[in-house]
């Protein structure tokens, strides 16, 4: 397994390499990632749980270590984590199975092309 509490020291290295090089685009990132801070609508714990659901949807590992210690942080518990994490596993198997009502779909049509 990783190492992850390094590998999110490195990453913050990596980041501020690319914010010098780049500045309005790190400083972009950070205005989105504030941005739902400000509406006061979900607390912070609810806001990370929801991130690292979406981690691992989107298979961000830098995700993931950075937005685990921020729920840890604003006292997400293991249990609320495992049902955040459910629900990406969920969203993923659904996902799986609407892209292969697509293939089914595409097979029709190749099948209805190829007697045209």
């Amino acid at each position: 397994m990783m190492d992850w509490l390094e590998y999110r020291k490195e990453l913050m290295g990596r980041i501020g390499e690319v914010g010098k090089l780049s500045p309005d685009t790190v400083a972009g990132y950070q205005t989105l990632s504030k941005a739902g801070q400000k509406t006061g609508h979900l607390d912070a714990k609810t806001r990370e749980l929801i991130a690292l659901a979406v981690a691992v949807t989107t298979r961000c590992d830098g995700c993931i270590t950075v937005h685990t210690g921020e729920a840890l942080k604003h006292g997400a518990t293991h249990e609320e984590i495992a049902e955040a994490l459910g629900v990406a596993i969920a969203l993923n198997a659904g996902a799986a199975l609407v892209y292969s009502a697509r293939v089914m779909d595409a097979v029709s049509a190749h099948e209805a092309g190829s007697k045209a």
